[in-house]
């Protein structure tokens, strides 16, 4: 009650106007968990990423319709035999002014700075958590080359047709030698880019200050030089019921997501705008590719598994069909999310309108039928199963738990920190846990890649060994006929839920509220925003 009315009350200030603004354009958000760096080689997570992307440019990007478009790459072509991809640079191209340079001023980029930021990746000196992106993807010898000033070259080992996808993500952002050099691990915090914005100050545990890049080398239809900001402010407000709470008086102009505790009172059970907000704020809901799911070890050479029901293929597809999906994403979710009837790889994710995968909707008859066919009448003689998960998942975990115990399946919910439960998948120690698999690019292979079996954990938890799926799935990666490619992801799609290695519980999707002033904001579905375009009204 006291938080209703707290709410509002902010609503009623927020009716009466906000204090005079600045002349200045300022876009103000928040990040409660506050951020580790803002060196794109060590940029993890949607927090470093955000940042990372306002201050650097990439070759490829992402646009809202996950298509990927030319970035600081005009073009690109790949050989016949899919092992070089060569991009042409744009050649207006500057890094922001930085004492590094002669006289301060940024100099122009070039296919040199790209060789230097990737080289800078896979070194081991670096340890980067984004090594992986190449590693044991491109050629041991000189993958990388600068031909000239504006053209450069990647090297494969072997064909990877997401390559200009994987060229999109912020651990790909492009980085000056000089600059990292005079800084060495302090970059972290003295950025260097080509990107919209450029750094001004960081006070770490209260504010990051962002200026417009008065050089910037892209302009919009009409010819005017971008961003249209004049900076960017970000705070670090723990949580995220303060985060709102700021945001309703008026002092943020963008959230991302919502508090627990709000959205009984702001989201209707459809996710939607309650009447007391919807005349107040903006709210953009669109698919995020994630996939929350329940993972089940599949590694027989663990005791864990030997001895655990878990083993058999009818009882992991049971536990499928026991779990009212809708019923998650209405009550505990309050409408955000799809219920994840139909495979793993999220709705969305360009190329999966082909479904195979089997269709897990809601049905405990079916249940107990394949209990029964694996021996187990009601449960009878299945040894009680533990389910691992964060504390943020417990309430899901608890229903899914009771719904499991519904149909004579005994499970418990243990709750744990979530770095203990990572390292717990990561060692084959959780053999049923709580999961989520966010991409990382637009393209299916970010998910298949989760089952196939030459990969360690992460990012196959499962250990899921398949014959057919290994083989569909490097075939995949040699294929430059999409129409092709696609129908190979979804066989691969339909193995994986008819093998059950996971339960895939909804695909997500994001909740981006905005103020009514704020205009030109762009999201895509990797939850990446842009704000080269966005504009506040006075």
């Amino acid at each position: 009650m006291r938080l209703r009315l707290l709410l509002i009350s902010l609503l009623f200030l927020a009716a009466c106007g906000h204090k005079k603004q600045s002349k200045k354009s300022v876009f103000r958000y928040n990040i409660s968990g506050g951020l580790e760096t803002l060196d794109p080689a060590f940029a993890k997570n949607l927090s470093i990423m955000w940042n990372v992307h306002l201050l650097f440019n990439t070759l490829t990007e992402v646009n809202k319709e996950l298509a990927v478009v030319p970035a600081l790459a005009k073009r690109w072509e790949v050989s016949a035999d899919g092992l070089q991809y060569t991009f042409h640079l744009h050649n207006n191209v500057y890094f922001h002014d930085n004492a590094a340079f002669p006289g301060g001023k940024g100099r122009k980029m070039t296919a040199r700075d790209v060789q230097y930021s990737f080289d800078r990746l896979i070194d081991p000196a670096t340890a980067s958590s984004g090594a992986w992106i190449f590693n044991d993807r491109v050629r041991k010898s000189k993958p990388f080359e600068a031909l000239n000033d504006t053209t450069f070259a990647i090297h494969l080992s072997e064909p990877f047709r997401p390559l200009p996808e994987i060229l999109s993500m912020p651990y790909c952002s492009i980085v000056p030698e000089e600059v990292v050099q005079k800084w060495g691990k302090d970059f972290r915090n003295h950025p260097c880019g080509t990107g919209a914005f450029q750094f001004e100050y960081w006070d770490e545990s209260n504010t990051l200050v962002l200026h417009k890049n008065p050089n910037y080398w892209e302009r919009d239809s009409a010819g005017k030089r971008l961003p249209y900001l004049d900076a960017v402010q970000v705070s670090f407000n723990d949580t995220k019921a303060t985060e709102f709470l700021l945001f309703m008086q008026g002092q943020l102009h963008f959230v991302n997501g919502l508090d627990g505790s709000f959205k009984d009172l702001v989201l209707t059970k459809k996710a939607q705008l309650k009447p007391d907000f919807a005349d107040k704020i903006r709210l953009q809901k669109l698919v995020y590719l994630n996939t929350e799911y329940l993972g089940i070890l599949m590694d027989s050479t663990q005791l864990k598994v030997k001895n655990s029901g878990l083993r058999f293929k009818q009882v992991r597809q049971a536990i499928n069909y026991a779990i009212d999906r809708e019923k998650i994403v209405t009550y505990f979710r309050n409408g955000v999310g799809v219920p994840a009837t139909m495979g793993f790889i999220p709705k969305g994710m360009p190329g999966t309108e082909q479904r195979l995968a089997h269709n897990y909707s809601y049905n405990p008859r079916k249940a107990l039928e394949l209990l029964e066919a694996a021996g187990f009448p009601n449960g009878r003689g299945l040894a009680p199963i533990i389910l691992q998960c964060p504390e943020v998942n417990v309430d899901v975990c608890n229903f899914v738990a009771s719904q499991l115990n519904d149909v004579g399946i005994k499970t418990q919910v243990q709750v744990m920190q979530p770095g203990i439960l990572r390292q717990e998948m990561s060692r084959s120690q959780a053999a049923f846990f709580k999961g989520q698999w966010i991409a990382d690019y637009p393209d299916a292979e970010t998910y298949l890649a989760f089952f196939y079996s030459k990969l360690p954990a992460p990012p196959n938890y499962t250990r899921f060994k398949n014959t057919q799926f290994d083989q569909l799935y490097t075939q995949s990666l040699k294929t430059n006929n999409d129409v092709l490619r696609y129908t190979m992801y979804a066989r691969m799609d339909s193995i994986i839920s008819e093998q059950a290695p996971v339960v895939p519980l909804f695909y997500d999707e994001m909740m981006h509220f905005t103020q009514k002033n704020v205009i030109g904001f762009e999201q895509n579905p990797l939850n990446l925003f842009d704000l080269k375009r966005v504009k506040i009204l006075q």
